[in-house]
This record gives C-alpha cells, structure tokens and sequence, in this order.
C-alpha cells in the first residue's frame, strides 16, 4: 500500500565575489610592508549536528560554516537516499527539511568556498540509535483506488499518538482542484487513535486525491517512532448519493443528482438495540457472501446464516444486504436486526452499481442515533467548524 520516497536534494548560492584591489593586471595585492597577500586563503569551517554514535534521532541536520560559505550540502543514508534540505540566504548554515530517522547512519558531503574563490570538501557522518518502540499506520483507501465522492483519507495507528502536532505537519495531502478540507483526531472504533481528511463537502467527481505521510523520522510521543513513509494516490468516481428514508421505507440511489431506482428496503426493528444507525454512513467494502453472526454484534443468539450481496456501512455491523427472509416486509415495516434489507435482485443490481466511499444519507424517526466518526466514516455527521477544530493545528 505505502512505499518510501526518496528524493534527492542539493542547492546552490551565488559565489561571493573576490574581496581583492589590484595592482596592475593579473597582479595580487600586497599590504602596506609588501610581505604577502590582503587576502587570506584558509579553508572554511565546518560544523555538523548531530555527531557520533548512537545518536538520538528525530532532529534535522544542521551544518555550519566559518570563514567561507557553503555551496552544496548533500546528506546520505547508507541505503542511497537523501535528505532535502533549505541554506540560509548568506550561505553560512544549511538545515534539512525532514529529520534524522533512528538506525541509520548518514554521511555529510560540504562544499565550501572562501572569499578569495577557493573550494574545499568536508565530509562527516554520523549514526542515530535504533527505534526502543516502532509506530506503524494502516490507512484507507488504496492506491490507485477509485471511490465514491465521501471517501476520507483516513490513518489508523498502531500504538498511541500524545505528539499529534509533530506527526499531523508531516501529512501533505494535495487535490488536482485545490478541494478544501481538514485533517481531524479521533478514536477509531477498535480503540486506536486514528486521523482522517475529509473535505468540506462531498468531493467532485475526478478528483485526484494524493497523500505523502512523511513520517520517516518522526516521534509519535509514547507511541513511538515512526520508521518509514507512507504514500497513497486515488480518484473520486461518480457522484452517486444513497438516499435511505426507514420511515418510508425505501432506499433511492441517486447519480449526479438524479433518481436512477428506488428499492423497497426493511430497516432495523423499532424500539430497542436492532434499531439502524441514522446520518451520513460511508460505504467502506463491498464483501459479498458473508456469515453474519447476531453474536459478534451483541445480539445473543437471533441469527447466524451466510447472507448475499452484504455491502459494510458501519464496523458496529451495519450493513445494506440481500433479505430475502424479510420479503414480506420490504416497503412495509422496519423488521431488521439493523441492517437495511431488500431483495435478492434488487441486492444483486445495487451491488452492482455502488462503490466504496458512496454515501448513504439516512433518516428515520426510530433509530439509534447519527453514527459516530470512528464507526466506519461517520465524519460526515460532525459539523464542519467542529471538524476543524479536531485538528492539532488549529
């Protein structure tokens, strides 16, 4: 799903130009005795941070010039790769942009020169220590993935986030139409921190959407490190909205704003804990042939049967599913466990046509409540000012 991006990095300053009179052509100057050169031809300075051994990771490198100033400042791990970094504009210090990682060694190629225009090359090199504990992140969707309109980017972790700050800067999200939206904190439904990306409003079909997780390098607080980069790239399909109404009983997909076919469904029984969840939920898989099981989801023993066209909206276990049991009720009664149900050939032919990351807009009189961010993609149903302010940036 991730891989690691190398890129190469190097810059360049304009020379100082030379600090020298003449005396006729071709001729240096002399002092006022006549014993040598104005200008002295020592080699520049130069100082690395970090140095050494075993090295606490996590910080940029920085390089330092006295008596000269840098022209090229390459930084090198043992594998090949880089850090890019930034000079300052005198050409005295070079910082890179992304930090150390642990357990790697890096070697520092400087290029100097001096006022009187002569070059020298220091090289240096230093090792940072191993990671004592490593953080690593699931993340949806997929690369190269085309999904619906609501899909967020969403990143799980395995261990704790307390430093949410310092690994949020290093997320760089870009949209091929300059999409607005915001980068939320949030408890996933399996307890873990998670942080997802949403836009403001429904993306625009053909959206390009790229993630580069530069976390290479990065302390996620008593989480751990993080020990590489993570990169994914994917494309907003149609604009397909499904428009469910248990009070009516009935589900309606619609594409590009028009009604292509309404379903009659049978939603979660009224009055207790098989009642479905109401809000925005974000399909996230289309599974199949399933085993539901009532047990799994806190319902004792009510059912345990493989079911057909089963289409995940919530990871509590709501799904849209062939019902073929509850015929009798399709259009007419909510008699589900929690699911939305309808038919065998309905299920066949909305299976076919929706895709992850479709919204399903429901509403209904008797439900559980709006589902929660972290079940599922239930971000939809947090307002958008208080989205925003779930970022560690704001």
């Amino acid at each position: 799903m991730g891989h690691i991006r190398v890129r190469t990095a190097a810059f360049a300053v304009l020379l100082a130009p030379l600090a020298a009179c003449s005396s006729g052509a071709g001729t240096p100057a002399t002092d006022a005795k006549g014993g040598g050169s104005a200008v002295e031809d020592r080699p520049a300075t130069v100082t690395v941070t970090p140095k050494g051994e075993d090295v606490r990771a996590g910080e940029p490198v920085r390089v330092t010039a006295k008596g000269g100033t840098l022209t090229s400042v390459t930084v090198t791990d043992a594998k090949g790769g880089t850090l890019r970094g930034k000079p300052a504009a005198d050409g005295s210090s070079w910082t890179s942009e992304r930090k150390a990682a642990p357990g790697t060694s890096y070697t520092v190629t400087a290029v100097t020169t001096t006022k009187a225009g002569a070059k020298s090359t220091t090289k240096s090199a230093f090792t940072t220590a191993e990671a004592d504990k490593v953080n690593k992140v699931d993340w949806r969707p997929g690369a190269n993935a085309t999904v619906g309109i609501a899909q967020p980017i969403s990143l799980v972790f395995d261990n704790p986030v307390t430093d949410k700050a310092a690994v949020e800067k290093q997320l760089k999200l870009t949209t091929s139409d300059s999409t607005e939206g915001s980068w939320g904190w949030l408890e996933d439904y399996s307890g873990r921190d998670r942080v997802d990306w949403r836009p403001k409003q429904y993306f625009k079909p053909g959206t390009k959407v790229t993630l580069e997780a530069e976390l290479n390098g990065t302390d996620s607080g008593d989480g751990g490190w993080f020990v590489r980069d993570y990169s994914t790239t994917f494309t907003i399909g149609a604009s397909q909205v499904v428009k469910v109404d248990l009070d009516r009983k009935q589900l309606t997909l619609e594409r590009d704003g028009q009604a292509v076919r309404t379903i009659p469904v049978s939603g979660g029984t009224p009055g207790g804990d098989k009642r479905s969840w109401r809000g925005t939920a974000v399909l996230m898989a289309k599974e199949g042939t399933i085993n539901m099981n009532s047990e799994t989801v806190g319902l004792g023993d009510a059912y345990d049967k493989m079911v057909d066209h089963s289409m995940r909206l919530t990871w509590s276990g709501m799904y849209a599913h062939a019902a073929p049991w509850n015929d009798k009720w399709f259009g007419k009664a909510n008699k589900s466990s929690g699911c939305i149900g309808m038919s065998d050939a309905n299920a066949a032919w909305f299976y076919a046509q929706v895709r992850p990351g479709d919204p399903f807009e429901i509403k209904g009189k008797d439900t559980k409540g709006a589902v929660a961010p972290g079940n599922g993609f239930g971000a939809w149903n947090v307002p958008w000012a208080d989205w925003q302010a779930r970022s560690a940036l704001r």
